[in-house]
């Protein structure tokens, strides 16, 4: 708890965990400015990093800077801060998605703080986890986790869950007819095994998993049929436990409060032992996106497809460093 300034070690250590966020295709595309003399951080989104063809509306990155605020919020109460936080706080300048006051006097939000040794131990697993049930109670907990950011998380039915892996399927034939998207996906998804030193950022080879035998998990596949020496098939579990993210409203605030929301379940996940993985591909094809969801809740826009379950954790995908995110003034 203060009021003075924070210095600027204490603010790199800050950025360095918003950053371990996950984003769509591992873009990260956030940049953060630190006010020193009165203490705020801004949150940027880098326009640079979107996606224009899989993510033409830009929600995806919205999501992805969402995920890096909350790990934001949750490295300051890990640090005993209190941090206020306004979204899109200047409508002239939409790029411009969170101020955040790192100086607030008031306790510690010692959920969130809880959360801190989970920000660097979570990674999407894209291998197969075992075919075992969540306790209900830990389930109870990955909802209140979502509720608690503003958002819903539902576990859908079997029937719903096969329709979901149909409507994975149904994404991944569109993308494979679009070769403007598969380029895209190609340019920030890495084959080589190993991944090229230097690569700060993308999805590497190492993080894609093996291929399906069958189609039993909505697991992407980011090689869509590019040659991939090394990598090898598996049988995924056929019964996997799905969670549907999504919101009220579907504007650039809630899309803010999404990402908030999807990285508090990610983080609780992972406390709770659990391994996830997550994807947005169904959603990203207008035309398919509104019959995700489930027709008799009260969820209105579904944000991501979450996959979670017990098995091993996946490998680390690579992270820019701060000095190319943070400008200090």
């Amino acid at each position: 708890m203060t009021a003075e300034p924070l210095d600027v070690k204490t603010v790199i250590t800050l950025v360095a965990d918003a950053a371990a966020a996950p984003s769509l295709h591992n873009a990260q595309p956030w940049t953060f400015r630190y006010l020193g003399g009165i203490g705020v951080l801004r949150l940027y989104a880098d326009l640079r990093r979107g996606l224009p063809r899989t993510d033409p509306e830009r929600r995806g990155l919205h999501i992805g800077c969402g995920a890096a605020l909350l790990n934001l919020r949750v490295a300051a109460a890990a640090a005993g801060l209190a941090p206020l936080v306004r979204l899109l706080p200047d409508p002239a300048y939409p790029e411009f998605l969170a101020e955040v006051h790192l100086c607030g006097t008031g306790p510690p939000d010692g959920a969130l703080a809880q959360l801190g040794p989970a920000v660097r131990r979570r990674h999407s697993s894209r291998l197969p986890f075992r075919d075992e049930e969540i306790p209900g109670a830990v389930l109870e907990g990955l909802s209140e986790a979502a509720h608690d950011e503003g958002a819903q998380l539902l576990f859908p039915g079997a029937w719903h869950v096969q329709s979901i892996l149909e409507l994975v399927r149904d994404a991944e034939h569109r993308e494979s007819l679009a070769p403007d998207v598969r380029e895209e996906t190609a340019r920030w998804t890495h084959t080589q095994l190993p991944h090229a030193a230097g690569v700060t950022d993308g999805i590497p080879g190492e993080a894609f998993g093996p291929r399906q035998r069958g189609t039993s998990a909505p697991v992407r596949d980011f090689a869509a049929g590019r040659p991939m020496p090394g990598r090898g098939w598996a049988p995924f579990e056929k019964n996997p436990n799905i969670a549907l993210l999504g919101t009220a409203r579907d504007e650039p605030a809630d899309w803010l409060v999404a990402g908030q929301a999807l990285e508090r379940v990610l983080l609780r996940a992972t406390a709770d032992g659990l391994v996830a993985s997550i994807t947005s591909q169904p959603l990203e094809w207008p035309e398919i996106r509104w019959i995700v969801r489930d027709p008799v809740s009260s969820m209105a826009h579904v944000q991501m497809v979450i996959r979670l379950g017990y098995g091993p954790e996946g490998p680390a995908s690579p992270r820019r460093p701060v000095a190319d995110l943070l400008d200090i003034l």
